[in-house]
């Protein structure tokens, strides 16, 4: 097939291997700051050695903890289905199947590092109630979607892995009509290389190209607080450059420390000679000892003490830009906290709470386009009004929750089932805790107990 017609299957893996190099580039700089391994800042040619040993104690990582402390927050935890007050079962079911429960939280943090992460769907010829999902890594697979149709319709997807065993590097292509195997070798230097001749790839006899049984591409991403036109945007992307300043200025307290912090000494008219003519030992400076000489002429003193409290105010004021733009509140990246009340603890991390709130919108339109896919795979009912169930993001006291999901429920503008929600129960927990109401309700014994305990009201 020409790889130059458009829309073909050759032209899709060629335009979406590029399309992944160039994400796969932003993702690695993003990647880097987040564990810490930032450039190192800018030093003058001609600076010695001990300078430069010190610029490799300069790192202070904020990066890392900016995305830690939104992604220990978005926790899903089911799925409505329709008008349903519960989470779905069966969705519930598929997703733990496939280890998503764990998974989906290392997607969204590199979603959070990179901007964008992806969920894989397909068929289980083995168990087709229970269909297989793969969280994507950003550097492995792509999307690409209808132009015009604002970044709702996939057009292609391409996954993309360096296979160890055969040594060549594959490539599956996802379009609504079939799937597509290809393979290309490696470069040279034994690395992925950057403009591959791909080949078309047969696995345990299956042909090149087979039917898509799902009609739509299955690799569906999840976008970090996505733009229209440029999609997802890294948690980093406008605070790195303050990440930097930190940097500095941390290399020039540590220079400053190593080299100006200790009173540097000095004399004036010290001989070179003593009487008998013999040069002049150096001065040997101690705690018990005293410096005295011969010539009166001769004065001691030494110049101030290099100050670093104005580096530590400089790193402190980055330190509270970074907070301030990514809504990380500043005692997680200060390490400060005294005499705070819960009301002022609350409002410090309002803000994370908010953007957190923000992020589980987009999030969530990715997993339910995943868990609907999934369900189409099984068989099931598709419900274009799916709705990710997550965990509250914000922290709040077990006593504090629990007045408040008790007074809801007592006021009747919730259901037990609500309360035991805003409680933070898992629906696995909450569904074990009806079927004991249940069975409480049909047991002679707990039914006289509960009435016992409610003063003749029966169970609740």
């Amino acid at each position: 097939m020409d790889p130059f017609v458009p829309l073909s299957p050759d032209w899709w893996v060629a335009r979406l291997y590029q399309r992944l190099q160039v994400q796969r580039a932003e993702f690695e700089f993003y990647d880097a700051y987040y564990r810490g391994v930032h450039p190192l800042p800018w030093l003058a040619p001609q600076a010695r050695n001990e300078f430069r040993r010190v610029l490799q104690m300069c790192r202070a990582n904020y990066m890392g903890l900016v995305c830690d402390a939104t992604a220990e927050r978005l926790q899903p935890e089911g799925f409505r289905v329709g008008d349903s007050e519960s989470a779905d079962v069966d969705s519930w079911r598929i997703w733990q199947a496939n280890g998503l429960d764990t998974y989906i939280d290392q997607a969204i943090l590199e979603s959070l590092i990179g901007g964008q992460s992806f969920v894989l769907v397909a068929p289980n010829a083995d168990d087709p109630s229970t269909p297989r999902m793969w969280a994507e890594h950003p550097t492995q697979a792509v999307v690409e979607y209808v132009p015009g149709m604002g970044r709702r319709e996939r057009a292609a997807g391409l996954k993309v892995w360096d296979d160890d065993w055969t040594g060549h590097v594959h490539a599956t292509l996802y379009l609504p009509a079939g799937l597509f195997k290809f393979q290309a070798r490696r470069s040279q230097s034994g690395l992925m290389p950057t403009v591959p001749v791909w080949e078309r790839r047969e696995v345990d006899g299956e042909e090149w190209g087979v039917g898509n049984p799902l009609g739509m591409v299955p690799l569906v991403e999840l976008a970090n607080n996505p733009r229209l036109l440029t999609g997802g945007v890294s948690e980093l992307s406008d605070v790195v450059d303050v990440q930097d300043r930190v940097n500095k200025t941390l290399a020039d307290r540590l220079i400053t420390q190593d080299f100006g912090a200790f009173p540097q000494k000095w004399a004036v008219a010290w001989p070179d000679e003593d009487n008998e003519g013999n040069p002049t030992p150096p001065i040997d400076v101690g705690r018990n000892r005293m410096v005295t000489t011969s010539v009166a002429e001769t004065k001691f003193g030494q110049w101030d003490a290099a100050p670093l409290d104005p580096y530590s105010a400089a790193k402190r004021e980055d330190v509270k830009d970074i907070a301030s733009r990514t809504r990380t509140p500043a005692q997680y990246l200060l390490g400060e906290m005294s005499n705070v009340n819960g009301e002022t603890l609350k409002a410090s991390e309002s803000g994370l709470v908010s953007k957190c709130r923000q992020r589980m919108r987009t999030f969530g339109e990715g997993l339910e386009d995943a868990v609907r896919l999934a369900r189409q795979a099984a068989g099931l009912p598709v419900d274009a009004s799916m709705e990710t169930v997550w965990r509250n993001p914000e922290f709040r006291t077990e006593g504090e929750v629990t007045d408040a999901a008790v007074k809801k429920l007592q006021s009747g503008i919730a259901s037990l089932r609500q309360a035991r929600v805003d409680v933070g129960y898992s629906e696995t927990l909450i569904r074990q805790l009806e079927q004991d109401d249940a069975d409480a309700a049909t047991d002679p014994t707990l039914e006289r107990i509960a009435r016992d305990l409610t003063g003749g009201q029966g169970a609740a």
